[in-house]
């Protein structure tokens, strides 16, 4: 599958088969997608926390206040990703330019996972809304809980949705 083709046929699964367990390789796959995505000093500010089975029902139980992610729970795996301290390089560069370089790197990280769980055939959605709290009890975790994505097989009538987008020239300009 080249970019192209993950780009246009990725898209955030809301109706995973339950039934159907994701294998550890592909887990390893996008595991490793992550590792070598780009970060700010090559400082990797993330910790990925895989959950399965009942963890994973925990976790995206706690990603559905408010009636948000009804779906999550069908997922088989939920991958956790907390934010962690910056390397002393980019926590300098951070401060004098002013910019979160751990959201940016949190979000590549993230187009990573899903563009090589794509690639293995799997659905991914990033889910922002969560509680970090319950969360980090869940995983025992330290550090605040930024995402959570589910990853799992969609169901078989889940059909490619049309990708309603800004145009070009709304988003973008050359000078």
């Amino acid at each position: 599958m080249n970019f192209s083709e993950i780009i246009n046929t990725r898209q955030s699964c809301r109706s995973y088969n339950p039934d159907k367990e994701v294998e550890q390789e592909k887990i390893d796959a996008v595991l490793e997608a992550v590792r070598l995505s780009p970060s700010a000093c090559n400082g990797q500010p993330y910790f990925l926390t895989v959950c399965k089975g009942e963890k994973a029902k925990e976790v995206e139980k706690a990603t559905m206040s408010m009636g948000m992610n009804k779906f999550a729970t069908q997922a088989p795996v939920a991958i956790v990703i907390s934010e962690m301290p910056y390397v002393k390089t980019a926590a300098v560069g951070s401060k004098l330019k002013k910019n979160d370089y751990r959201s940016i790197d949190i979000g590549i990280a993230s187009a990573y996972l899903t563009a090589e769980a794509t690639v293995q055939g799997l659905g991914t959605c990033i889910l922002g809304w969560l509680d970090s709290d319950k969360i980090q009890e869940i995983c025992d975790l330290k550090y605040p809980v930024r995402l959570v994505i589910t990853v799992g097989y969609p169901k078989d009538d889940d059909k490619l949705r049309d990708k309603k987008r800004k145009s070009l020239d709304e988003l973008s300009k050359t000078i």
